[in-house]
């Protein structure tokens, strides 16, 4: 206990901040529990009038009581002497880096996948002519890597368009040589049509 004791001298934590903290805990814990109830009940004769799903029931009251903790937990901190100012910007910086982590991530991880399909299914191979529609974007296949197909426009210049770009937009593949397949397809139906009756 004494240890105890110590510690809140040390941090220069009252006994008064202590009443306080438990004071508004309990009153928190009393007028959230009072405030869900009523806004079940609400949300109840709006559910049987409008036929809301139990769940959206059970997601407002939960985002509603959860709002009201995290209320309590910010006047806490106040209390307790620590800035709450400072708290906001580590939440708001931390959701910005998780967020572009995210982005960066989810178009990377896109861009291979796009890249393992357009290998598994070959929809076009390198020297063929592409043309993304409706964007114009067109030219012959010199490349193809993980991230990017390039294409070379007739001007010379090259486009890096993103694999997954070809899964989300409409495409036309000219000029492109017959795989080995379809030429000797082409020969058994020529020389099928040859045959005599």
């Amino acid at each position: 206990m004494d240890q105890i004791v110590q510690w809140l001298d040390r941090h220069n934590v009252t006994a008064t901040t202590l009443l306080i903290t438990v004071v508004l805990l309990i009153a928190a814990a009393i007028v959230i529990f009072l405030l869900k109830r009523l806004l079940q009940n609400w949300l109840r004769g709006v559910e049987a009038r409008l036929g809301l799903p139990y769940e959206a029931v059970l997601t407002v009251t939960r985002i509603a009581s959860g709002a009201l903790w995290v209320i309590t937990v910010l006047v806490v901190l106040e209390i307790w002497g620590i800035g709450v100012g400072g708290l906001w910007t580590l939440l708001v910086s931390a959701a910005t880096l998780v967020g572009v982590g995210f982005l960066a991530t989810w178009t990377m991880v896109s861009n291979i996948t796009a890249s393992l399909f357009i290998m598994i299914w070959r929809p076009f191979r390198l020297g063929d002519r592409v043309e993304i529609l409706p964007e114009n974007l067109k030219g012959r296949v010199v490349d193809r890597d993980l991230m990017f197909v390039v294409l070379r426009e007739e001007a010379g210049s090259a486009i890096r368009i993103p694999n997954n770009l070809f899964f989300q937009k409409m495409f036309r593949v000219s000029d492109s040589e017959p795989s080995s397949f379809e030429t000797l397809e082409s020969m058994a139906a020529r020389t099928t049509r040859d045959l005599p009756p």
